[in-house]
């Protein structure tokens, strides 16, 4: 795929890219597919996948409280619990707004941890990680931002989250659709967005302008992406994903440099 090649002109040491189709086919990869870059934030789609497949063994269930008073894992899983950014305090009523907060996901893992007896990383590596072959991936730091991973191992999740393995397909389109429709919130970078619409630890695309995808993804893309230079989204439309990471951190280059970059990938497959 041409539009790869867009990654070679990123300001940026390294970085690798790749797109994957629904029926599991790499249609392309840029740049070193092994090495290891900090995830930050694209460490919560693959978090909010093992507590998915945590509700679906019935350690937990998406309405059970966690965190604040009158919050749950659902909350949690939408950045609605009303949570800080990166502090276990409340700032908000629950339900009231789009919050964005990485301290939900240490919360989240918290819950998961009590419910299982098994620690989260360890939990993470056994129901998501060695399932998908995800070898390379690792959870060192909080759930919320400190996964490392490489362009083999995310294409691989990003091909799981086209075609589920490890859960049911109703579980994947519920995480997939507006959890607390109509919330208004931030998103980091990209300023107030209304509504600031969120699936179950998966960011919804929908209509949302300015945004880090491109202008040709379609309203139905999910991902992530994180202040480490990364994203990885989902356009079941295109029947395709793309994956990029960078060993720069998230700024005006990035906000350049992506949208362009979806937009000539979905070229491509068409």
């Amino acid at each position: 795929m041409q539009s790869l090649a867009l990654i070679d002109d990123w300001p940026v040491e390294h970085a690798a890219a790749g797109v994957v189709t629904a029926d599991g086919t790499v249609r392309g990869t840029r740049g070193d597919g092994a090495r290891r870059f900090p995830l930050a934030s694209v460490t919560k789609p693959l978090v909010a996948y093992g507590a998915l497949v945590a509700v679906e063994e019935e350690a937990i269930s998406l309405d059970q409280p966690a965190g604040p008073e009158g919050s749950t894992v659902r909350h949690l899983l939408a950045h609605t619990s009303g949570l800080a950014f990166g502090e276990h305090r409340s700032v908000a009523e629950v339900g009231a707004r789009r919050l964005y907060s990485s301290a939900g996901f240490e919360v989240l893992a918290s819950t998961i941890e009590e419910a299982t007896g098994i620690g989260f990383a360890d939990y993470l590596h056994e129901a998501v990680l060695e399932p998908l072959g995800m070898t390379s991936t690792t959870l060192d730091g909080s759930p919320g931002h400190g996964a490392t991973s490489t362009l083999d191992d995310m294409l691989r999740l990003a091909a799981e989250l086209q075609a589920p393995t490890l859960l049911h397909p109703s579980t994947l389109a519920e995480a997939t659709s507006v959890q607390f429709p109509g919330l208004n919130g931030t998103i980091p970078g990209f300023g107030h967005q209304k509504p600031n619409d969120w699936g179950l630890g998966f960011e919804l695309r929908d209509g949302k302008s300015p945004h880090w995808t491109g202008t040709a993804n379609s309203p139905r893309t999910f991902g992530h992406f994180g202040q480490a230079g990364t994203f990885l989204w989902v356009d079941p439309d295109a029947g395709a994903a793309a994956v990029a990471l960078t060993d720069r951190d998230f700024g005006d280059w990035a906000k350049s440099a992506w949208p362009p970059f979806s937009d000539a990938v979905l070229a491509d497959l068409h």
